[in-house]
């Protein structure tokens, strides 16, 4: 059976594709054609896609009976995959969950403490060589230690968040979710979003991409919430509304903002390149050695199962 991976990956787990399965490794880091996803499905039993391959009900629909039988999926998030067509279409999907927890949460903090700390303006006026010396009111910004946080989302990776604020940083934790969660920390849920946003000094953005999630964080979201407040999404680009974050920044009606992700990624708009109070990250939430490899081993635990014939790890 043949194995087509849509990205380098880590030289372990190359290794371990070269060495286990009749594999093509793809060695570009663009997102999949559609002439290539079209391949993927007509010239391959397994294909290890990931963020940006929109394997879309439309391109299932132009291939009868796809050879392909199983899309293992590099990342948690799937919402790049109309699993419905796939299952349809007699294509199995999987994704890798619980190794990218830790080191998302990881970035969320960093970008929490970032934008409340002024760290990437505070850089950028070292390596400008604009940097007058140190005095009692030089960028003064919000003391992060003591404050509150909403997670919205509480799912294996918000929770991951809420006890890195809520034990390393003394938070109080306000959360939202489809229903309570038993958790080992203190946590209050939020009647809804609106209520979640007038509540805290930092709203971190962890639910899952799709229809159901797409432009959640809103203008009325964003009005509600305090003008001394931050927004980080860690999550995925479209669950923030762009216009509606770079007009609430522009009204002040929030402090600013700390994103890992966007709603048309890679692009960037101007608006929010230009803007000191808006930390921005090339999509890092995984980005560690461990992680990645953590990542592709899990899909090739997919793919594995799969040509052995036993039940999938971790299906979706």
């Amino acid at each position: 059976m043949k194995v087509w991976i849509a990205r380098p990956m880590t030289a372990a787990v190359e290794a371990r594709a070269r060495e286990a399965f009749d594999v093509e490794i793809r060695d570009e880091n663009a997102v999949l054609t559609e002439a290539e996803m079209l391949r993927a499905l007509t010239e391959f039993d397994i294909v290890v896609p990931t963020l940006g391959d929109k394997f879309s009900a439309e391109i299932f629909a132009q291939v009868d009976n796809p050879r392909c039988k199983l899309l293992a999926n590099f990342g948690v998030g799937y919402n790049h995959i109309d699993v419905a067509a796939a299952k349809a279409a007699g294509v199995q999907v999987t994704n890798t969950p619980g190794a990218v927890t830790d080191a998302t949460a990881d970035i969320a903090m960093t970008l929490i403490l970032m934008s409340a700390r002024r760290a990437g303006e505070g850089e950028r006026l070292v390596r400008a060589g604009d940097w007058q010396g140190w005095h009692p009111t030089q960028m003064l910004g919000l003391h992060a230690t003591g404050k509150s946080v909403g997670i919205v989302g509480m799912g294996r990776i918000g929770q991951a968040i809420a006890r890195r604020c809520h034990f390393g940083f003394d938070m109080q934790v306000h959360y939202t979710a489809r229903s309570p969660k038993a958790l080992d920390f203190d946590a209050t849920r939020a009647n809804d979003l609106i209520d979640l946003a007038g509540k805290v000094d930092f709203l971190v953005v962890a639910v899952p991409g799709g229809a159901e999630t797409l432009h959640l964080i809103d203008a009325d979201v964003l009005a509600a919430m305090k003008p001394t407040a931050y927004l980080v999404n860690i999550a995925r680009g479209e669950v923030v509304e762009e216009a509606a974050l770079i007009a609430a920044l522009d009204g002040g009606e929030i402090a600013g903002a700390g994103l890992d992700v966007y709603e048309f990624e890679p692009m960037v708009p101007q608006a929010l390149i230009e803007r000191e109070n808006v930390t921005l990250l090339p999509h890092l939430g995984t980005a560690t050695e461990e992680v990645r490899s953590d990542m592709g081993h899990m899909a090739l635990d997919n793919v594995a199962a799969f040509l052995a014939g036993n039940d999938l790890p971790n299906p979706v």
